[in-house]
């Protein structure tokens, strides 16, 4: 498999993956960093330019898969689902080639959750399932990893169809990402802080406030994403304060990863009254 099926290729010309990060101390390292600085500072151009240089100036399929990372997560900053799929896509066959069919899956999860953050519900759920087929694809495969990419097929269909407005969907979906939790105790632990981020967001978009606040206060609260969706939460209850000062800790996120991408700019924006 080179490439991803003929849907997504023509879609794009789904985290939880971390995103790429620049290692050692070399000009293509302190390109992508210099890359990373500008697209914190909302300077998209002038970041796709450094990570185009590291690219190019690449040795390595490692390091070029590094940089196209970069470059994916920098369209991702500005909520350009399409282009973000561009670079992911090289990404992703770079991981093919090399027969890494969990990072097969983590690149496809990672494209993904910058589409449905983008609004791009369509091309996220095909992501989705690309990167859930993908890391099932492992041979030996052994059984907790299983439930993982089961919990994460299960997590990402909740959300989707919570944006959907498919309340039973949802349900639905929620209610087969705990039995996954339940099933496999290891898995859960390290796991468990994405269930209350799970019912919290299907709350939010199910329109009920209360319950997605107390949820989400359950959840990583270092996170920008959460940090950005309780401050919504505030703002639907009335509470500007509260919304202000979860959008003034979302901001300052220096990741450049998925949910730094959508939340420092949309916190940015928020505090700016917009």
């Amino acid at each position: 498999m080179g490439t991803l099926p003929k849907a997504i290729m023509m879609v794009a010309v789904s985290s939880f993956a971390a995103g790429a990060q620049p290692a050692g101390r070399g000009p293509q390292s302190q390109d992508i960093r210099q890359g990373n600085m500008m697209d914190l500072q909302g300077k998209g151009s002038e970041a796709r330019a450094y990570f185009t240089k590291a690219i190019d100036s690449a040795t390595t399929p490692q390091a070029k898969a590094m940089a196209q990372r970069a470059m994916a997560m920098s369209y991702a900053f500005e909520g350009d689902c399409p282009n973000t799929v561009k670079y992911e896509q090289q990404v992703y066959n770079h991981y093919v080639s090399a027969q890494d069919f969990y990072q097969q899956g983590e690149i496809a999860d990672e494209a993904a959750r910058v589409c449905i953050d983008a609004g791009d519900l369509d091309t996220a759920q095909t992501w989705y399932k690309v990167g859930y087929e993908s890391g099932l694809k492992q041979p030996d495969i052994p059984p907790e990893r299983v439930h993982l990419w089961n919990f994460r097929w299960e997590h990402a269909q909740a959300r989707l169809a919570a944006r959907r407005g498919d309340k039973a969907g949802a349900r639905k979906h929620v209610a087969a990402a705990k039995a996954l939790l339940d099933k496999d105790p290891a898995m859960a632990e390290a796991q468990a802080v994405f269930y209350p981020y799970l019912t919290g967001y299907v709350a939010f978009y199910s329109g009920d406030y209360k319950t997605a606040l107390s949820d989400l206060q359950q959840a990583n609260q270092n996170d920008p994403f959460i940090q950005c969706l309780i401050g919504q939460t505030y703002e639907k209850l009335g509470d500007k304060d509260k919304a202000a000062e979860y959008y003034r800790k979302a901001a300052a996120t220096n990741a450049h990863n998925p949910p730094a991408a959508f939340a420092r700019p949309f916190a940015a924006r928020k505090l700016a009254g917009n």
